[in-house]
């Protein structure tokens, strides 16, 4: 099952009654970095941000914004065109849907996706 397509809810999953996961395959970035705005209670992440650069693209995954991970195109186009922090600044982040509580309204939430993307490429 491709990644994006096994995670289906908040603590929900595609597996079915019974199914166990026996392995897990991925490609190892050359670079990568994971960044977040913790909650201050729980540390759960309000925002995070993974950036993996690998040799011919870049992987962006965002958490905390929406009731699973996603991966987040707007800014691996951005970053496959220039691995900078810098082609992240143009990248208009659409927060419809997006997690909205006490904590971080949804639009703050997209701003925190470039901000913590930006920390995640220049760790890298």
């Amino acid at each position: 099952i491709e990644a994006s397509k096994f995670f289906k809810g908040l603590f929900e999953t595609a597996l079915k009654k019974g199914e166990l996961i026996e392995a897990i395959e991925f490609q190892v970035p050359q670079k990568s970095s994971y960044q977040k705005c913790p909650n201050p209670a729980s540390r759960y992440a309000i925002v995070g941000v993974y950036v993996a650069k690998f040799k011919k693209e870049a992987n962006v995954a965002v958490t905390g914004v929406e009731s699973v991970v996603f991966r987040c195109k707007k800014i691996e186009g951005a970053l496959n065109s220039n691995f900078s922090s810098s082609a992240i600044e143009k990248v208009q982040i659409n927060p419809s849907g997006f997690n909205s509580d006490i904590h971080a309204s949804a639009e703050y939430r997209a701003n925190l996706i470039k901000v913590f993307a930006k920390k995640a490429v220049e760790a890298c």
